[in-house]
């Protein structure tokens, strides 16, 4: 929120403190802690009927310093607090130097540094491995402010460069750039075309190579260049505001000690990376449509992989009760084991809302697993679901008893949930574990995604456990996967998808998916094939809608050719996709990437957010235009289109007019690119007859295919010599051909 009116006013009935200059400091071996008055002090008298500001410095992590401001430090704390497994593997990281009046704080690459010199302004300064400023606290840097409804506010705030670009914040919709824009971290069910966001993550990324994590699970507001435009603001309404620095140098480095922090990604099982089909929402359903979808697949010529089963599997009235609807679905055991005949997994959707008329409402009340009002009474509305009522997960007895009804689910053969919703948490409640609402709010979707993804990875063992989330908050990455939420079904709604998805992964997520087609309406046939590209070269690709079928001959004979086409060319890229996901795990780093992370010197890759690096080695652009019109900016070197075998030299803007089975889509220069033969399935054997592309000037790559578990099945080295390339494989003594990029790439369209 904004405290200021203008340079030099507050607004009115803000009264604002600052700290001025250090009175005292104390240091240890690995952290110090300042007092800085908030007015300068002449003499003795200066000291009374006036704050101090405690500041306390430290490092939880190699890279990482954090920086805790409190003005009062006796108020009670109530959780939740973020889980920072980083956090408890090297305490003590930094190191404490004191020369003169200067105290630095250093924690590998990153050095915070304070002078308390008599008439030096109050500040801190972080400084690269080079001893370069990244950024500082500058002189009303740090703060706290009382507004007219009497809140208190701790305000922070860190200087931007000159030509600095801030990114994430969680899957936001708006600029892709964050720079002028005031947000709010707070979960919302808002859709994609508005600031609200269902995944609000207080981290965000510098393009000059360090990340700002603020540690507080509730309301975070930002102000970014937006009310002091020199100036990054975050404020909370608290006593006390903990924020750390994350070094880089480059992006990359931010995300892997980011997620190293906060906790990394889990691997997604091979078979998730294939086609989804859902039911879509409010269409009507029962298992004869079910297997005329898949029987359509089959006839098309689409290899699916799972099917999805949406809102009203269950009775009307009475989601989320968890159990099928009997008049529609009179043999669910049946039907699913047909399906796991056919080769299918099974998604079903489930939210963390009781509807009144469900038996499990009474049921979950007379124990005490619903949230409460603090007169006691359960607390209760009719938005979604009418006398709607929300599962406490705070209550140890609430997750067990919530578990117990979805491994029902499982023993009957179904595979994954899509967790659906978990945004809108009220705040006048009482919570089981006495948990502040405030905090809560942001924090419940944690609790609800923990809880399933933990009970998946129990049953289906490690490595097949995987979500199709909406809701997440700081950590939530690492229960995967998440999709974009609710978008239109036009070419503009698209756009947005692909801004929030690539927010997110600047937000520390490595998987990430969305509605190919868009959700809220009927996509023309047009949207629908320009997102089946889009979509299938995405992490997770899933075909769903609101209120009609996203089966492909809805929309004509080309999207059936363009869906085969782009599902066969993913099955082929699963070596090097998978290769990718097992990055995204082991390291944090996306799998689908702006373009600054892979080019973070490349000043004209520091504001595209209509393309995208899907890995290290491909550049997708979608097409957002009905006539296949697309602009996308190519970096230096030769790049080669994967489909056509086209060579294209880099640095400079680029356009071209693709047909609906087209797309740029662009091998990286230098590029060792693993392909499979297998192309009916994304989790076939991938050393089978595998190919490896080589460009123009591949030279000293190196690439490793997994196995489905996500261990090296293969490490493949290419050296040039003469007028051709030599690969040779460690680990695996399958034999493999060695293709040219410039021949292209073209599965098969047609059927079989």
């Amino acid at each position: 929120m904004k405290f200021t009116d203008g340079f030099w006013l507050m607004r009115d009935g803000v009264r604002a403190s600052y700290a001025t200059e250090v009175r005292d400091l104390r240091a240890g071996d690995d952290h110090f802690t300042a007092y800085a008055s908030v007015k300068r002090v002449r003499d003795r008298g200066d000291t009374l009927n006036s704050p101090l500001i405690t500041v306390e410095c430290f490092s939880p992590a190699e890279g990482v310093i954090g920086v805790r401001t409190t003005h009062h430090a006796g108020r009670a704390h109530r959780g939740p607090d973020f889980t920072l497994p980083g956090a408890q593997v090297e305490p003590g990281a930094g190191k404490v130097r004191r020369e003169a009046d200067v105290t630095e704080l250093t924690s590998g690459p990153l050095t915070l540094r304070l002078n308390t010199g008599a008439e030096a302004p109050w500040g801190l300064e972080f400084l690269d491995a080079e001893g370069q400023r990244l950024t500082a606290v500058e002189r009303r840097g740090t703060a706290f402010a009382t507004t007219p409804d009497g809140a208190h506010h701790m305000i922070g705030q860190l200087a931007l460069g000159v030509g600095e670009h801030i990114y994430g914040l969680g899957e936001r919709f708006t600029p892709y750039v964050k720079n002028g824009q005031s947000v709010d971290v707070w979960q919302a069910d808002g859709g994609t075309s508005s600031e609200q966001a269902y995944k609000n993550i207080p981290f965000h990324l510098s393009s000059r190579g360090y990340g700002v994590f603020v540690n507080h699970p509730g309301k975070v507001s930002y102000e970014i260049g937006s009310e002091s435009v020199g100036q990054v603001q975050f404020s909370v309404e608290d006593q006390s505001l903990e924020f750390y620095v994350v070094a880089g140098p480059t992006p990359k480095d931010v995300l892997r000690r980011y997620t190293a922090l906060t906790g990394r990604p889990a691997l997604p099982p091979a078979w998730s990376f294939g086609l989804w089909l859902t039911t879509s929402f409010c269409t009507p359903y029962d298992e004869e449509t079910v297997t005329s979808f898949v029987d359509g697949m089959a006839e098309h010529d689409i290899p699916l992989s799972v099917f999805h089963f949406d809102c009203f599997w269950m009775r009307e009235y009475q989601w989320s009760d968890l159990e099928w609807d009997p008049e529609v679905f009179p043999d669910p055991e049946g039907m699913l084991r047909r399906l796991a005949e056919r080769g299918l997994k099974v998604s079903m959707w489930i939210n963390p809302y009781i509807a009144q008329k469900s038996a499990l409402f009474a049921e979950a009340a007379a124990r005490g697993f619903l949230v409460r009002r603090p007169n006691g009474d359960v607390w209760q509305w009719d938005l979604w679901q009418p006398g709607m009522a929300l599962v406490d997960f705070t209550h140890p007895g609430a997750r067990a008893w919530y578990t117990d009804k979805l491994r029902v689910l499982l023993d009957q053969g179904v595979d994954c949930f899509k967790t659906d919703f978990g945004e809108r948490v009220p705040t006048d409640v009482v919570w089981h574990d006495g948990s502040d609402p405030e905090r809560m709010h942001n924090y419940y979707t944690h609790l609800y995604n923990s809880t399933v993804f933990e009970l998946l990875e129990k049953e289906r063992g490690p490595g097949q456990a995987v979500l199709f989330a909406r809701s997440a908050t700081a950590g939530g990455q690492q229960f995967p996967v998440h999709w974009g939420g609710d978008c239109f079904a036009s070419l503009g709604a698209m756009a947005e998808s692909l801004r929030g998805g690539l927010s997110l992964s600047l937000s520390g997520f490595g998987f990430w998916s969305h509605d190919i087609g868009g959700f809220e309406g009927t996509p023309e046939p047009e949207v629908f094939k320009r997102w089946l590209a889009f979509g299938l070269l995405s992490s997770h690709s899933r075909l769903h809608g609101n209120v009609s079928y996203r089966v492909p001959w809805a929309f004509g004979e080309e999207a059936v050719a363009v869906a085969r086409k782009f599902t066969l060319l993913k099955h082929r890229l699963m070596p090097y996709l998978y290769g990718v996901a097992v990055e995204a795990h082991r390291t944090g780093v996306p799998v689908m990437r702006p373009m600054l992370l892979e080019f973070p010197d490349d000043p004209a890759c520091r504001t595209l957010d209509r393309q995208y690096m899907l890995g290290p080695d491909l550049l997708v652009a979608p097409v957002f235009t009905a006539d296949g019109d697309v602009e996308f900016y190519l970096p230096e070197g030769a790049w080669t289109h994967l489909l056509t075998g086209e060579t294209v030299q880099g640095p400079g803007w680029r356009r071209e007019v693709h047909g609906f089975d087209s797309l740029p889509l662009y091998v990286r220069p230098g590029a060792l690119l693993p392909l499979g033969s297998d192309d009916r399935r994304p989790d076939g054997d991938w050393l089978d007859d595998l190919t490896l592309l080589v460009t123009p000037d591949t030279d000293g790559a190196v690439v490793t295919v997994p196995d489905l578990e996500g261990r090296p099945a293969g490490v493949f080295r290419a050296v040039r010599e003469g007028d051709g390339v030599r690969v040779t494989a460690e680990g695996s003594q399958r034999a493999f051909r060695v293709q040219e990029a410039g021949t292209g790439l073209l599965p098969r369209t047609g059927p079989r």
